[in-house]
């Protein structure tokens, strides 16, 4: 492993930091600015796979139940809209019809792995994000989403979603997310810098909204590679690390590998890895079999496709 050429490489590409660690150890540290190292900044739908880990957390404790529970335990105003639907398909005959009763099916495991079914565009077409976040209630907003596929069909990518988690989150524990975070995440691994927006009625955004640290994002993902435990404390069972790792559904066009608990999963060159990916070019990405964690932030704000910077630049240095 020769990372003497990287420098220069992450200057030319305009990173704004990377780290590198093996073993724990931090063996590569990168910022484009020293000012940088104690600064926190958006990282973006990084926010989802946070938000995983208190989910985990949260049904290791018994607090948020067994993935397969249904949403409308939470959302008990499903079951209205799915008892007036049922009565307008009677009447219409439309049997086979995709209808609000299906949104009976969904589950917790289905927010998580994105494939809850609501016909939804995150960005351009119905651009459903934008459209969202200007509503006065991103819950309802959300809840009130035809369904366009059933349940668990396939994964369409979706921060609404990951707002109902952030929801149910607050009502099964009793805190609101941060402070469900202080109290069992960021306390055990001592991260004390950060900020995490909120909605109009106060919850914490699931999908993004969350300013952390670089070094921060580093301790993060070496928690899931070290499964679960950070300084002889359990934080997360290592059977739900592995679980929400795991690839669940194939990640839906243009984007390539799979897709698990609000974490992505992929491989090159027989090399499996899984990581959290946030807008402008924020990553967390985890590679056990090297025993590696590696983190970028980047401050791009441009839509345009960016070149994969892990799989081009920086993973063939790791494996050479």
């Amino acid at each position: 492993m020769n990372l003497a050429s990287l420098p220069a490489t992450l200057t030319e590409l305009k990173l704004r930091s990377c780290l590198i660690s093996k073993r724990g150890q931090l063996i590569f540290e990168y910022y484009k600015d020293t000012n940088i190292r104690g600064q926190i900044a958006k990282i973006n739908s990084c926010t989802k796979s946070i938000l995983s880990a208190l989910i985990c957390i949260a049904m290791d404790q018994g607090a948020v139940p067994p993935p397969e529970t249904a949403i409308s335990k939470y959302f008990p105003e499903l079951v209205v809209k799915a008892k007036f639907d049922g009565i307008r398909i009677d009447e219409q005959s439309s049997g086979g019809k995709i209808s609000n009763a299906h949104k009976l099916e969904i589950t917790i495991e289905h927010l998580l792995t994105m494939s809850a079914g609501f016909d939804w565009t995150e960005f351009g077409g119905q651009n459903s994000f934008p459209k969202m976040t200007r509503t006065p209630d991103w819950i309802d907003f959300v809840l009130n989403q035809p369904l366009s596929d059933l349940p668990g069909a396939r994964m369409e990518y979706n921060s609404g979603v990951s707002q109902l988690l952030s929801a149910i989150l607050v009502q099964a524990t009793g805190l609101s997310v941060a402070e469900f975070a202080e109290k069992h995440l960021f306390s055990p691994l001592r991260i004390e810098s950060y900020k995490w927006e909120t909605d109009p009625q106060g919850f914490h955004t699931g999908g993004f909204g969350l300013w952390l640290r670089p070094a921060d994002m580093l301790k993060f993902g070496q928690l899931y590679l070290q499964q679960g435990i950070w300084e002889h404390q359990q934080i997360i069972s290592p059977e739900l690390i592995a679980r929400s790792v795991r690839p669940a559904l194939p990640a839906e066009a243009p984007r390539r590998g799979f897709y698990g608990w609000h974490w992505w999963a992929d491989s090159l060159s027989s090399l499996d890895y899984f990581y959290a990916r946030g807008f402008g070019g924020q990553f967390i990405h985890v590679i056990p079999s090297l025993e590696i964690v590696v983190v970028q932030t980047h401050d791009n704000r441009k839509k345009k496709e960016q070149p994969d910077i892990f799989r081009e630049y920086i993973l063939p240095l790791l494996i050479e």
